[in-house]
């Protein structure tokens, strides 16, 4: 009986060592072959055109093109393309925001090796996988309201220790309108205070990318 063909995959991460030890980890086994390595989003996406490759493994935070960007793009190109987010950080607004991207599966750095392989394994059959301890931060705050474009905008300001009069400066608003967004913000996460706003922000992911 002749054997299936191998699960072929591409890696983009702006992390040199970080691209070699995960090809390293997948070109171990027999079942899987390492098509092509980007060092960016842009490189990423000219190189999935390329090899088409059956299952693509994006970093979550790059520069230039980030990895949701990243995803966007490549499923622009095909609405059917597999792809796994590849990240240090595990905020459950990122997880969200990729998943809506279009990727299937989601890894932390730290979880490699068998995680990775079981992902890939997973998301090529056709199965979404993501480490439960994520799940269930996306289930804690399952109804809770998104941050908009612009309160996120504004909270990134605070956060860098802006007061409320700094913030309306900066994007030509009134001080009663950016204490109106702050209100909002407070109430959508559940903070005490600015403060709390950011840090329980920071920890979500609302803050990156």
């Amino acid at each position: 009986m002749q054997n299936a063909a191998p699960i072929t995959v591409l890696i983009i991460d702006d992390h040199p060592m970080m691209r070699d030890g995960i090809a390293f980890s997948l070109q171990a086994r027999a079942d899987m072959q390492v098509v092509g390595q980007a060092k960016d989003g842009v490189e990423g996406v000219a190189l999935y055109l390329k090899h088409l490759p059956a299952v693509t493994l994006v970093d979550l935070q790059m520069p230039g093109m980030n990895g949701i960007q990243t995803i966007s793009e490549i499923r622009k190109h095909n609405s059917k393309a597999r792809l796994v987010v590849l990240t240090t950080y595990s905020g459950d607004a990122q997880v969200v925001r990729a998943i809506k991207a279009g990727a299937s599966g989601y890894v932390l750095k730290n979880m490699l090796r068998q995680e990775l392989i079981d992902t890939v394994v997973a998301v090529h059959a056709g199965l979404r996988r993501v480490p439960p301890e994520l799940a269930a931060e996306i289930v804690d705050h399952v109804d809770a309201d998104d941050l908009t474009s612009r309160e996120i905008e504004i909270l990134r300001i605070v956060a860098s220790g802006n007061a409320n009069k700094a913030v309306a400066t900066h994007f030509g608003l009134s001080e009663e309108t950016v204490k109106g967004h702050m209100k909002n913000i407070l109430a959508k996460l559940g903070a005490n205070d600015r403060t709390h706003a950011v840090m329980i922000a920071l920890k979500r992911g609302f803050l990156d990318g």
